[in-house]
């Protein structure tokens, strides 16, 4: 059996035996609790189905890409069935949070992560961390510009691979813009797509690409290199790096969640975001997915830096609501369609 099969088989345990131990949470629970989730099934599912075994409350999920369900989020407003949307991103759900539809959360949930993974205002929690970085080949020696803007140098023409339409990737766009600014960022857009980059549908396609000699380097989340790894083994062709001196390609993201306006159930949804926050979960994003934990006690996979020492940008997370100024500058340089 692998680790993390190993690891969820071991959380459905746990969650079966609090439920013949513990009180059945599920009678303050009006049916089941719809979510929105742009985190993948395969990502996600096991959790959330530990979430049920433990609680009893059961758990409808609609699955889509984070923006998107941002969007239909949006246009339902006040009459959406989501009781809690569960995001891959801060500015997701910033931008849900902007047009008044997340409810503000108990202060015992926000305390549990540190208040830069959380909305300001207490709208929504940072369930999980994910840093960018450079992903790179290590079958030949290569020399790393020490920021991602040095990746315009013409030097890299024809070597770099990079998914412009994925939501991770626009969120670093859109820090980018408010660390740097709208020239800079639209530069930096420019140049990339001078050097003739390699685009690819997702993140893990691209690191691929990386280990396949396709490109040299790729912009990605973290994780998705530790998972190839796990499956690949150690010996898999790429590294990557994190980007000092708060660099805007060291950007922390986090995965998170909100509890809608619209909910009828807003005491189940703060028992399942309560559930995400605690140890089980948190052990379990560390484990499986490659991520970040964010409360205390939960130790981030031996291979990744502490938290604390990547010098990521100061940046306001919350600040990266406006995913739609992102989209149109990435249409206008012709990095999207």
């Amino acid at each position: 059996m692998s680790r993390s099969r190993a690891l969820v088989a071991a959380m459905v345990m746990s969650a079966l035996l609090a439920t013949i131990a513990g009180p059945a949470l599920a009678e303050d629970a009006d049916g089941a609790l719809t979510v929105y989730s742009g985190r993948s099934e395969s990502l996600v599912g096991a959790v959330l189905e530990s979430f049920t075994a433990a609680t009893g409350i059961e758990v409808r999920t609609k699955y889509a890409d984070t923006a998107e369900l941002a969007a239909i989020l949006l246009e339902e407003g006040s009459r959406s069935p989501a009781d809690v949307f569960f995001a891959q991103d801060a500015g997701a759900l910033g931008a849900v949070a902007d047009a008044g539809l997340l409810d503000r959360l108990p202060s015992e949930l926000l305390a549990r992560v540190p208040p830069k993974f959380s909305d300001p205002d207490g709208e929504w929690v940072g369930l999980s961390g994910r840093a960018r970085t450079a992903a790179y080949t290590t079958r030949e020696d290569l020399e790393l510009p020490d920021s991602i803007l040095g990746f315009t140098d013409p030097a890299w023409s024809g070597r770099i691979g990079w998914a412009p339409a994925n939501g991770s990737f626009q969120s670093f766009v859109t820090a980018l813009r408010i660390i740097e600014g709208e020239e800079t960022a639209s530069a930096w857009l420019t140049g990339i797509l001078a050097n003739d980059p390699v685009g690819y549908p997702r993140n893990t396609a691209a690191v691929e690409g990386v280990a396949a000699g396709e490109v040299d380097v790729a912009f990605v989340n973290h994780y998705y290199l530790l998972r190839l790894l796990a499956e690949q083994g150690d010996d898999y062709p790429v590294a990557q790096v994190f980007f000092a001196g708060g660099d805007p390609g060291a950007l922390v993201n986090v995965a998170g969640v909100g509890r809608l306006t619209s909910t009828d159930q807003p005491e189940a949804s703060a028992t399942l975001i309560d559930y995400l926050l605690g140890m089980e979960a948190q052990r379990y994003f560390s484990e499986s997915t490659f991520e970040f934990p964010l409360i205390e006690g939960i130790l981030a996979d031996e291979r990744l830096p502490e938290l604390s020492s990547i010098d990521a940008p100061d940046v306001d997370l919350s600040a990266l609501a406006d995913l739609q100024g992102t989209v149109k500058l990435l249409r206008e340089v012709g990095a999207i369609d």
